[in-house]
């Protein structure tokens, strides 16, 4: 019988009642072909590879990520709370040590829901990375944790999610946002005041193929990680960089992606996007699995894979080098950055204005986030949708200094109730929420 290098857990949820639209990519039949492909390459009799049935995420599990607008149990369906306790499934039997590796291959995903939820955008509606993350680190104790997002749209959720939190690693290898939705992930975007540098986009040009994202691989992610020392890696895994994807202009393969999951060597990977439901997410994702499961994945093509026409221009191989020496110096530079951008600051303001494609929404926010000698510092959010809906909302961070607290408590007991439609505290210390 063959045998699992690595012990790999598996959870699947294609999450049958729930669709935006029958005809909608995101639907189930997303993972329906690739359980088939699975199950047709025997891949449940290698010894070493185990089926989890998923749980369900809580409403205090989203709570603890998200402010849902009036509430979380109004936003999510029961399709989207088992998602994410997919994922968290996937991370527990690695925490627990029944496997050496987990790969959580559910849908709806999750990777463009930010920290304030009006709806659905770009498919999502809660992080189930994020909600995943903040359920282990509560139960097993904390853990410094690096986020390498492959899909190949910027995941401008995790980003806003993690934005100022040093010791979450957010690092986004994606089609350039001048380019494609949701038109953010550049340059520029490094991070907040407390965790300026964590953040790290990497926007690449359209019809990049395997030898650019390997090259980024190589020559970025991976010493930036061996620098950054994290104790848990999380592959983001999106799948829509393949060539055949529908809504994308990348010309990545699925053997790349395998290869690319071998080399970073995730300790846990959630799917995210991917839409070309026959052309590729059964060859990918069957390619992820052996990766991880330290299996030969050497044979793994697609039917009418031809490298001739997916060969990467010079042109694009060139900027590609460019854009990873830039990122890089920034990289290194990263405190210098801090200081100067940050002389001087009590606060920094952040505004933004945030587009719901899926359900029509505009929002306009302003984070303020505290600059605090002692921690990562209080932040408010300030925000109010087109919709009519206008909420305020005080976030106490992880590691916050007892001012910090006393102060986040003090702002919400001080706003009167009635002045927003909802006001909101989340104490990540002592984790508490609240809302009038």
């Amino acid at each position: 019988m063959l045998r699992a290098k690595n012990r790999l857990g598996l959870v699947f949820f294609p999450a049958f009642d729930w669709a935006i639209s029958p005809t909608h990519p995101e639907r189930e039949e997303r993972l329906l072909y690739t359980q088939d492909q699975v199950f047709e390459e025997g891949i449940a009799d290698i010894e070493g590879i185990k089926f989890f049935n998923p749980g369900m995420a809580t409403e205090k599990d989203v709570q603890r990520v998200h402010f849902c607008v009036p509430d979380v149990m109004s936003r999510v369906t029961e399709s989207h709370l088992i998602s994410a306790g997919g994922a968290i499934k996937a991370a527990e039997a690695l925490m627990e040590k029944e496997v050496d590796k987990a790969f959580a291959i559910v849908r709806p995903p999750g990777h463009h829901a930010q920290r304030v939820v009006f709806g659905d955008r770009g498919f999502c509606i809660i992080n189930i990375e994020a909600v995943m993350l903040e359920n282990i680190r509560q139960r097993f104790g904390h853990r410094r944790i690096a986020i390498v997002d492959t899909d190949c749209h910027h995941g401008d959720g995790t980003q806003d999610i993690y934005w100022n939190d040093r010791d979450t690693l957010y690092i986004s290898f994606h089609q350039d946002g001048r380019t494609l939705y949701p038109g953010t992930g550049f340059l520029d975007e490094f991070g907040g005041p407390a965790a300026i540098g964590y953040n790290i986009n990497v926007p690449l040009p359209p019809e990049t193929g395997e030898e650019g994202f390997l090259y980024v691989l190589d020559n970025l992610v991976m010493p930036i990680l061996e620098e950054y020392k994290p104790d848990l890696v999380v592959n983001s895994a999106g799948q829509d960089n393949h060539y055949t994807d529908p809504i994308t202009n990348m010309n990545f393969t699925a053997h790349g992606y395998a290869e690319l999951n071998h080399r970073l060597n995730p300790d846990i990977a959630v799917l995210e996007g991917g839409y070309s439901i026959e052309g590729a997410l059964p060859y990918v994702n069957l390619g992820i699995i052996l990766a991880m499961a330290g299996l030969d994945y050497s044979h793994v093509r697609e039917p009418d894979y031809d490298p001739t026409k997916l060969k990467q221009s010079p042109r694009i191989t060139e900027y590609i080098k460019e854009l990873c020496e830039k990122i890089y110096e920034r990289w290194c530079r990263k405190e210098g950055i801090a200081r100067e951008t940050l002389k001087g600051k009590e606060y920094v303001l952040r505004p933004r204005n945030v587009y719901y494609d899926t359900d029509g929404i505009m929002e306009e926010q302003t984070q303020k986030f505290k600059v605090c000698p002692h921690c990562s510092g209080l932040n408010t959010i300030h925000s109010r949708s087109d919709w009519g809906y206008e909420i305020f909302a005080v976030s106490i961070p992880r590691d916050a200094c007892p001012a910090c607290i006393d102060e986040g408590y003090k702002i919400y007991k001080e706003t009167p109730e009635g002045k927003y439609f909802k006001t909101f505290l989340q104490d990540r210390v002592n984790d508490t929420y609240m809302s009038k």
